[in-house]
């Protein structure tokens, strides 16, 4: 039985609490489980960058050969990791901050409706290694990666089917409904 965004709310309650604090989460930050909305840790995640319109998600079952490593979230930031078989432990990382540098990116054309797309390579050979970032209101969503396998273009393109997500509005409903009412996914305004 899962629980509740209510206990996953008190515990970021007390990780917002502390200055520079920070949490890791072993479970998939799964922008559905089943007929429950988003997972604990998408929560999480849009809490831990209060201005992002968008927080990332996986949307689907990984595939063969891939895993989630782990999720880190701290006050302003939040990132999760993905392991490949071929490519080596944190081949990708997907991050959330409320701003990234984009500078000495080229723009082309977004993947996603309403989020600028701007991509940096940094090395192809031996390791294809660079950063795919989404910007939009309030936030940035960066795919890194770092591919060690021989069909680097084979990876990048499966952590792009599978990193999606999940609009921070529908995040609010689900944690009002959940919780009856009682808990909101962001604070109201003027409180600390």
């Amino acid at each position: 039985m899962r629980a509740g965004p209510a206990t996953a709310l008190l515990a970021v309650g007390v990780l917002t609490g502390c200055a520079g604090g920070s949490t890791a989460v072993t479970d998939p930050p799964l922008c559905s489980v089943g007929d429950e909305g988003a997972g604990h840790g998408v929560i999480l995640m849009a809490q831990s960058v209060p201005t992002a319109e968008w927080i990332p998600c996986i949307r689907a079952a990984l595939p063969l050969g891939w895993d989630f490593h782990h999720l880190d979230a701290r006050n302003g930031s939040a990132r999760f990791w993905l392991d490949s078989d071929r490519d080596g432990p944190q081949a990708v990382e997907v991050r959330l901050q409320a701003s990234c540098d984009t500078d000495d990116t080229t723009e082309v054309p977004s993947d996603r409706e309403g989020m600028r797309r701007l991509e940096r390579v940094d090395r192809v050979s031996p390791t294809y290694t660079g950063e795919r970032y989404y910007v939009f209101e309030g936030g940035c969503l960066t795919v890194a990666f770092s591919l060690d396998g021989d069909s680097a273009g084979e990876a990048l393109a499966v952590s792009s089917q599978v990193v999606g997500v999940v609009a921070r509005a529908d995040l609010a409903a689900q944690v009002r409904e959940e919780s009856g009412g009682r808990l909101d996914l962001d604070p109201p305004e003027g409180d600390p």
